[in-house]
C-alpha cells in the first residue's frame, strides 16, 4: 500500500510542477481512494464527497479531516504516507486557512473546485486513476470475486414470491456480508421487467422471473454485474431475446482494444443492435463505458473520443425488452478479464468467452 501510494504521490507532483499549482486538494470519494490505495471516506453511501480529503504539495502530504473521524482514519483506513491534518468539527475555517497557507499563494487543483482559488484536474491525472496498477488491479478481482459470490448466493435463495425489496434487501446484505458497499441494487420483477431498464425496486412480489443488478464498491472500486433467475423454463421469446443480447454485447467485447476510442465501441454496439433487427434499441439505455473509482468513469456516446488503453476497467451493458447483459472487464494487450464472472453461475460460450445465462429454477 506504502509503496502504491509513493508513486501516486510522485505522479501528483509532477502535475504540480507541470501547471504550477501549490496543492493539490482532493475530495471525492472516487479520488480519495485512488489516491490512499483503497482507503474510504466515506460514511453516507450517497455522498459523492467523504469526510476527509487529501491535500498535497511538493513536500508534504496531508489527510484533513475532523476530530470526530480523525483517530478511525489513522487506525483503519490510512496507509503511513499521510500525515493528519485535524480542525474542529464546527470549524471548517480553520481547516481552509491551513490549505491556503501550505499553497503560499499558488492555485490549488481540485478534483471539486470550490473557489476562485482552486483550479480543474488535467487530464494526465484523470488518466492516471484510470490506468490500475497491478495492486489496483488485485484489489479489483478481489471486489469482483466477491460481488459475483453475493449475487450467485442470493438469486439462488430467492423465491418468486418475495417482493422487489426483499430481493434488494438480500443483494445488499449479501454483499455488505463481504465487505462491499451496496451503492446500487435495482430490481425488476416480471411485471416492470418489461416495462423500465432502470428499475428502482418497489413492494411489488418478483413473480416468474426478476433481474438483479449490482453496483458494489470495494477498496473504492466499483464491480457492475447484471444476472436475471426465472422460477421455470425460460420461454422462447425471453430465451431469443437473451441470446440476442449476448451476440450484441460479444461484438463490442471483440473491439475493445487497447487504441479504440469510447465513441468507436458505442458505433460497434449501435451497429449491433441493427443487425440484430432492433434499430431503436441503441437510444433506449445508455450502454455503459469505463468503470473503475467511479460506477462509470466515462459513460460511451457519439462524442465520447476517450482511448481505451491496457489496465483500463469496462463496463458494457446492452440490453434489449426485458433482457441484459453486464460484467466488469479489464483490458489487457492480449485480451480481457472478466473480474465479476462467477463460475458457478450458468453460462455459455461466446466468441470464445463464457456469459451468463438466466438461472432457470425450478
Amino acid at each position: 500500500m506504502n509503496e502504491e501510494v509513493s508513486s501516486k504521490l510522485e505522479l501528483i507532483r509532477q502535475a504540480l510542477k507541470e501547471t504550477g499549482t501549490g496543492a493539490l486538494r482532493l475530495r471525492g470519494t472516487d479520488w480519495f481512494a485512488w489516491a490512499t490505495a483503497g482507503g474510504s471516506n466515506t460514511v453516507l453511501l450517497a455522498a459523492e464527497t467523504g469526510i476527509a480529503e487529501v491535500l498535497v504539495t511538493a513536500e508534504n502530504a496531508w489527510v484533513l479531516t475532523d476530530e470526530i473521524e480523525a483517530q478511525r482514519l489513522k487506525d483503519e483506513e490510512l496507509p503511513t504516507n499521510f500525515e493528519v491534518y485535524i480542525y474542529p468539527w464546527a470549524d471548517a475555517a480553520k481547516r481552509e486557512a491551513f490549505v491556503r497557507e501550505v499553497a503560499q499563494g499558488k492555485k490549488v487543483m481540485s478534483d471539486r473546485p470550490a473557489n476562485s482559488e482552486e483550479t480543474g484536474l488535467i487530464a494526465s491525472l484523470q488518466n492516471h486513476k484510470r490506468v490500475m496498477m497491478a495492486s489496483e488491479l488485485e484489489r479489483y478481482r478481489q471486489v469482483g470475486r466477491k460481488a459475483s459470490e453475493a449475487m450467485t448466493e442470493v438469486l439462488s435463495n430467492a423465491k418468486p414470491t418475495w417482493t422487489e425489496y426483499q430481493l434488494a434487501g438480500a443483494g445488499a446484505e449479501a454483499l455488505w456480508a463481504r465487505g462491499l458497499h451496496p451503492t446500487l441494487t435495482l430490481v425488476a420483477g416480471e411485471r416492470r421487467l418489461p416495462l423500465y431498464r432502470h428499475a428502482t425496486a418497489t413492494k411489488e412480489v418478483i413473480g416468474r422471473e426478476a433481474m438483479l443488478v449490482f453496483c458494489a464498491r470495494g477498496y473504492g472500486l466499483y464491480a457492475n454485474l447484471t444476472r436475471f433467475v426465472c422460477f421455470g423454463s425460460l420461454k422462447t421469446e425471453a430465451a431469443k431475446l437473451h441470446r440476442d443480447v449476448r451476440e450484441i454485447e460479444a461484438k463490442a467485447l471483440n473491439f475493445c482494444q487497447p487504441g479504440k476510442s469510447l465513441n468507436a465501441v458505442y458505433d460497434v454496439l449501435k451497429d449491433a443492435y441493427e443487425q440484430q433487427g432492433y434499430v431503436n434499441a441503441i437510444r433506449e439505455h445508455h450502454q455503459g463505458g469505463t468503470t473503475g473509482y467511479l460506477s462509470r468513469e466515462v459513460v460511451a456516446n457519439p462524442e465520447t473520443n476517450d482511448t481505451l488503453q491496457s489496465n483500463m476497467a469496462v463496463a458494457w451493458n446492452p440490453s434489449l425488452t426485458g433482457a441484459k447483459i453486464e460484467d466488469t472487464f479489464v483490458i489487457f494487450n492480449d485480451g480481457l478479464e472478466n473480474l465479476t464472472f462467477d463460475p458457478n453461475w450458468p453460462n455459455v460460450e461466446v466468441d470464445g468467452r463464457l456469459r451468463p445465462v438466466p438461472l432457470e429454477v425450478g
